[in-house]
């Protein structure tokens, strides 16, 4: 699967968006879904989806808007938006973006998002992601260290951060995947813009737009 599985289909603006749903994100953290897999546990909580201390930020961690992205580092339609995205944000100056890894394209992807993650622990995980996100061509486990050696990432502490807090990255992965499921997403890159599900690729002007949207729903 690359990106929506139902290839060719790119949605406009007004087609993508969705009202997350009534009360969404409340004060509080009201619950807007449980997990199938997980008994009883909240999954789609304020604090679980916007604030896990876990998943990395870009963006202006105190900015007015949240747009949540789950990406998948071989996913060639999440690489094409990246750059425009980023643009975006920079751009606007009080959007936060909160990355979750969801690698559903196979072992390389599963591979990458547990690197980037233990990227993290030596503060190098937005190296990681940028290298990855960077290249053109579909990733192997050997291409991902060269990328990581060649910003910086030191190799040897990061095989240590992959065997000491394995367990802790892929709790964040289950708690992605579980987040994406709920939310019904079926691919990447697929968004949460302030209270507006977007599953999907938008152009540059269709965010601001979106950004706009969102904030406008946030002061109603």
């Amino acid at each position: 699967m690359d990106g929506f599985r139902n290839k060719g289909f790119e949605p406009t603006r007004r087609a993508a968006l969705s009202l997350i749903g009534a009360g969404a994100f409340a004060a509080g953290g009201m619950t807007l879904a449980r997990a199938t897999t997980s008994g009883d546990d909240e999954v789609l909580t304020e604090a679980k989806v916007l604030r896990d201390p876990d998943v990395p930020v870009a963006g202006n961690p105190d900015g007015n808007v949240s747009i949540i992205e789950w990406s998948d580092y071989n996913c060639p339609y999440c690489r094409k938006l990246e750059p425009e995205l980023r643009q975006v944000i920079q751009d606007d100056g009080k959007v936060r973006l909160v990355l979750k890894d969801w690698p559903i394209l196979g072992p390389v992807s599963v591979t990458a998002a547990r690197i980037a993650l233990a990227a993290k622990y030596q503060d190098k995980y937005h190296q990681a992601h940028d290298a990855m996100m960077g290249v053109s061509s579909r990733l192997t486990e050997s291409r991902i260290n060269e990328l990581l050696a060649s910003v910086g990432v030191n190799m040897d502490r990061l095989k240590s951060d992959l065997t000491a807090r394995g367990k802790d990255i892929d709790a964040v992965l289950k708690r992605n995947n579980e987040q994406a499921e709920a939310f019904g997403f079926r691919g990447t890159p697929s968004f949460i813009v302030g209270k507006y599900r977007v599953p999907g690729v938008l152009s540059m002007v269709e965010f601001e737009q979106v950004i706009a949207d969102a904030r406008k729903a946030k002061m109603n």
